[in-house]
């Protein structure tokens, strides 16, 4: 299964109970249960390709992990060197975590992953832990995959960071639980924030202030975490922009976290004019509940602000772009040419492809809404690539090639797509 072709849809009325558990807190899960005293149980954890690898490395760090199925208890007795190279596959959150996580811990451990990763530039996470005395290493001065770790102790820190990353921020929160002092940390804007939330939820003290986050090393091991992981909204929001570009369509997507450093995209299609309502059912680690979409005409609008907080849903978003009246505009945006891909690139030029008028800068692209052509798209081993032009599809029919890499974050989205439209793989 290397391509697939998707036929136009008509309209459409869905309730979607199965969108796939949230990448970022399944990888957390995995890691943050090595931290804990006694068994954390885990259930609806995503059985995706780099989640599960995350679940692997742990394994080879020593945790004993048993998987009924429906429950994933992971116990553990700290962190143990490994004979085995600790493969991420394509996930930048699991290796930039782990570079965290595994500095401060007693051996000697390499991380790499798949051909893309070792292509993304890890510097802005070995750079500062470097900084607080941590041995670590990799090709290009440590910017790039394969990266060699030797745990060491750690310096207390006042990091400021000059980009809003939640991966840089959750990598020096778990570097900071083990340092020999106070840390705080502090970014520009406010990134996605699970990582403080569930080591918090575990016990770990760690105050949040508005753009600073203080931590305090860890007296003990956590508690364990209890978690069931909501559904990925980043994942849910391709079905959103499916319904809020098929006219006469809704879908209702159950089970999501309603977090607001995760709802931004919605926040922003609704700004274009889709009809959106959320609905909360539980608040626990997260909030979580109900999103429901349906179509009306789309607006072009602006995107400057709050930019880490959908940078993953950007290209799903700039398919609505594409069907929108008017010009829409994405600044600040910088952070997407180190992704999977370089996202500004591939989605101007898959929008290009569908013959939709574009302008690149450096820090985003304008996207003139016009009418969506059937082309065919190369996602460039993207998983959302590949997932917003098939969306795209639903418009016009599409072509996309080089879809394995769906299997990364979302392994039933073909299964869920089925109850739209027609889809043939080749």
């Amino acid at each position: 299964m290397s391509s697939v072709k998707v036929t136009k849809a008509s309209s459409f009325s869905l309730r979607i109970s199965e969108v796939a558990p949230d990448k970022s807190i399944s990888h957390r899960c995995a890691m943050f249960a090595m931290l804990a005293e006694g068994t954390s149980e885990i259930t609806n954890f995503l059985r995706a390709e780099d989640t599960l690898n995350s679940l692997n490395i742990v394994k080879n760090l020593g945790a004993t992990v048993i998987d009924d199925g429906v429950t994933i208890k992971i116990s553990s007795e700290g962190i143990k060197e490994s004979s085995e190279i600790l493969d991420c596959g394509n996930s930048g959150t699991g290796i930039r975590l782990f570079c965290g996580l595994l500095s401060s811990a007693e051996g000697h451990f390499i991380l790499t992953g798949d051909e893309y990763l070792r292509r993304r530039p890890m510097k802005r996470v070995t750079a500062p832990l470097r900084d607080i005395g941590a041995k670590l290493d990799g090709r290009n001065n440590g910017d790039l995959a394969p990266l060699s770790i030797r745990g060491a102790s750690l310096s207390a820190f006042n990091y400021e960071s000059k980009i809003a990353s939640a991966q840089v921020k959750s990598a020096m929160i778990l570097a900071a639980l083990r340092a020999d002092g106070e840390c705080t940390y502090s970014e520009p804007e406010l990134s996605r924030d699970h990582t403080e939330r569930m080591l918090k939820g575990m016990g770990a003290e760690i105050e949040v202030h508005g753009l600073k986050t203080t931590i305090k090393p860890m007296k003990k091991l956590l508690t364990p975490l209890k978690i069931r992981v909501p559904a990925d909204p980043s994942s849910a929001f391709f079905f959103a922009v499916a319904a809020a570009i098929t006219p006469d369509s809704d879908v209702v997507l159950e089970g999501v976290t309603l977090n607001q450093t995760r709802i931004e995209a919605f926040r922003a299609l609704e700004r274009m004019g889709a009809n959106i309502s959320y609905e909360t059912t539980d608040n626990k680690y997260e909030p979580i509940g109900n999103i429901h979409v349906k179509y009306a005409p789309l607006c072009a609008i602006t995107v400057e602000d709050n930019i880490s907080w959908l940078i993953d849903e950007l290209p799903a978003l700039s398919i609505a772009f594409a069907c929108a009246e008017g010009v829409s505009v994405v600044k600040n945006a910088e952070e997407l040419r180190v992704k999977e891909s370089d996202r500004i690139s591939t989605v101007v030029n898959g929008l290009r492809a569908c013959g939709i008028e574009v302008d690149e800068v450096h820090d985003g692209y304008s996207v003139r809404g016009g009418e969506l052509k059937e082309a065919k798209i190369d996602s460039h081993g993207d998983h959302r690539i590949a997932m917003s032009f098939i969306i795209a599809g639903l418009r016009c029919s599409m072509n996309v090639d080089d879809i394995a890499c769906i299997n990364t974050s979302f392994p039933n989205f073909f299964e869920l797509l089925e109850k739209i439209t027609e889809v043939e793989f080749n």
